[in-house]
């Protein structure tokens, strides 16, 4: 097995293991639960399984029919800024039965597709071309962002007390985030550092990962945990443990973005009543 196969293999594990562990905090909801809101405006529990499930649609159609892909993208260009919405929407008025359902036979097709893609070949997408380990951790991430969502939902319900212990799975969304670095500065309309960026994690096992070279000047260092929390906009930057030295690396921990698409708002600070 090649050391890239190797690495797309174990994405895709703790893909599964992620979509696993939401489908148990939701597979046995009534359909009231179901319409629980969740902390992104607008939406509920079964609109962000809707929009798991239609991402992974969008993953497996360009992976395997041509067809189906070019007329996603041309449905995509007719209202590039609600697009992604009202397919959360629409598909939302399905029955939750039918919703999870959708969700769970795609969740495994999905994996399949991605581990039997050509190596070296790149799927088309929204955005650039994705490798397939690319878009399995652009999967991971957001599934266990969208995951934060329902389980916060589901905690301010009452029918969960916690969310899920952090694990090292979220070693992805980390690099994930350090490489998009430049991204997020040019969604915010601002021209990238040219220097690299020390970037120094505590992973939830207690290891330290690291990215860029050591005597950096401009530097972040915390927990893996928040820093994917902040990259994936699931906690403002001053309910983090999060600290940055220079002002590019400041500058950064306001606008990361790990994601696709415009800037998100993100989320209110909560430590300081805000």
């Amino acid at each position: 097995m090649t050391d890239k196969r190797a690495v797309l293999e174990q994405v895709l594990a703790d893909l599964t293991a992620e979509g696993d562990q939401l489908e148990a905090a939701v597979v046995g909801l009534d359909e009231a639960a179901w319409r629980t809101p969740v902390p992104a405006e607008g939406w509920d529990i079964a609109t962000t399984i809707v929009h798991l499930a239609w991402t992974d649609e969008s993953a497996l159609a360009a992976g395997t029919d041509k067809a189906a892909w070019d007329a996603l993208v041309l449905a995509a260009l007719e209202d590039p800024q609600n697009f992604v919405d009202v397919q959360a929407f629409e598909g939302a008025r399905a029955p939750a039965p039918e919703i999870l359902a959708r969700w769970q036979r795609l969740r495994p097709a999905v994996v399949a597709m991605l581990r039997a893609y050509p190596e070296g070949q790149k799927l088309p997408w929204y955005g650039p071309p994705m490798s397939p380990t690319s878009m399995a951790t652009a999967r991971f991430m957001e599934t266990w962002a969208h995951a934060l969502d329902v389980y916060d939902a589901l905690i301010s319900a009452g029918a969960m007390t916690a969310r899920p212990e952090p694990t090292d799975r979220v070693r992805h969304i980390a690099h994930l985030g350090v490489r998009t670095r430049d991204f997020a500065f040019g969604v915010h309309g601002l021209e990238p550092p040219t220097d690299e960026f020390r970037v120094e994690l505590v992973s939830p096992s207690g290891e330290t990962w690291t990215w860029g070279p050591e005597d950096a000047a401009q530097r972040v260092s915390g927990s893996a945990y928040d820093f994917c929390l902040r990259v994936t906009q699931r906690a403002h930057r001053e309910d983090t443990d999060l600290v940055a030295v220079g002002a590019d690396a400041d500058r950064w921990l306001d606008i990361a973005q790990a994601f696709a698409g415009p800037a998100g708002a993100g989320r209110k600070a909560t430590v300081h009543g805000g």
